[in-house]
């Protein structure tokens, strides 16, 4: 059987998403880890058994053995990683965002472009087992022609801090963060269409309220209560060439009763809730009906897609397997999440 060797760079909060699921793949073997923070790269290799370790991922990219990397930095690095690795010669799975500019994302497709290497963007909603089994429905047409989503995402206490708050190393807060995932999720699904035009708001009205007392929540490694130049809260409109519409709210921080989470897509067959957890809704014979599949789970499960992505991933490299998030999506999705933050900035209308 084939071995991939695998090197991780940035073992962070969500680098053990990936580690634990490459140790769970026969194919594949964690050979290298790479953090700036040595102490933090040492417990890492010695938890998952990893025989390289580096402090500097140019290193860890001169080791031939490597075949493909897992790059799990800060937002502002991952183009530079990302084109690095695979000009040596090695495939790249990016985590969200691509990158942070549409000059950067340019950049990262002409270097898959170049040097024939595989770029997948770390998108892991569209490897949940939730939507393997919308998609089969989408595809088979039962929900039609999809013209209209919505997506929120709403934590009313939830900025990690550290280099999450950080706009310079992340590119900005909640849209960015976990606005990425819902948008190009809700995009993936109504068949990936051009962007024509977006309009959208940020508002920093609360910071990090890092004075609540009694409530907890996470903070990134890096936690920092005096650093916050990120957005609390963001919100868009963004049309398609196709005529299709998608409506989109997330924060990190508001006044709201709860947390919530609630994505669904509409077609002119049909409809589906995709969170809280999977329905599709359609009509027979004159008569509306909700239909709740049978499937173990319903709800996006974390841990069980990212094995999904790794698994993917794994066999994109090994068998030419084509990628679910190719660099292409990400390029577009960019172009999206820079005209939200540039239409806030500039209180008008980005069309294309």
């Amino acid at each position: 059987m084939s071995e991939l060797k695998i090197g991780l760079i940035g073992a962070g909060s969500i680098s053990e998403s990936h580690l634990s699921a490459y140790r769970a793949n026969p194919k594949a073997t964690l050979w290298a880890i790479c953090d700036i923070n040595e102490e933090r790269a040492k417990s890492m290799a010695n938890k998952y058994g990893i025989p390289h370790v580096y402090t500097d991922y140019r290193e860890l990219l001169a080791n031939p053995e490597v075949q493909a990397v897992s790059i799990c930095t800060w937002n502002n690095t991952h183009a530079p990683i990302s084109i690095a690795a695979m000009e040596a010669g090695k495939h790249a799975l990016c985590e969200k965002p691509l990158c942070i500019t549409m000059n950067e994302a340019l950049q990262m497709q002409q270097a898959v472009e170049r040097t024939c290497k595989r770029l997948e963007v770390g998108y892991v909603r569209r490897h949940a087992s939730n939507i393997a089994v919308l998609k089969k429905f989408i595809d088979a047409g039962d929900l039609g022609e999809i013209y209209f989503a919505k997506a929120s995402l709403v934590r009313r206490l939830g900025n990690p801090g550290g280099w999450f708050a950080d706009k310079a190393r992340s590119g900005g807060g909640p849209l960015i963060d976990i606005g990425v995932h819902v948008i190009d999720l809700c995009w993936y699904l109504m068949g990936r269409p051009k962007v024509k035009s977006v309009s959208g708001n940020t508002y920093s009205k609360l910071g990090n309220r890092s004075n609540i007392e009694n409530y907890a929540f996470y903070q990134a490694a890096d936690y920092d209560a005096s650093l916050n130049t990120v957005e609390d809260m963001a919100n868009a409109l963004i049309r398609f060439e196709n005529g299709a519409s998608l409506m989109v709210d997330v924060s990190f921080s508001l006044h709201a009763k709860q947390n919530s989470a609630l994505v669904n897509i509409y077609g002119d067959k049909g409809g589906a809730e995709i969170e809280p957890q999977l329905s599709i809704v359609t009509e027979r014979h004159n008569t509306i009906i909700n239909i709740d599949p049978q499937i173990s789970t319903p709800t996006f499960d974390f841990q069980r897609s990212f094995q999904n992505e790794i698994n993917h991933f794994v066999d994109s490299c090994l068998d030419g397997v084509p990628p679910i998030s190719p660099v292409e999506d990400g390029v577009e999705m960019i172009k999206i999440l820079n005209a939200v933050y540039e239409s806030a900035v500039e209180g008008r209308e980005i069309r294309f």
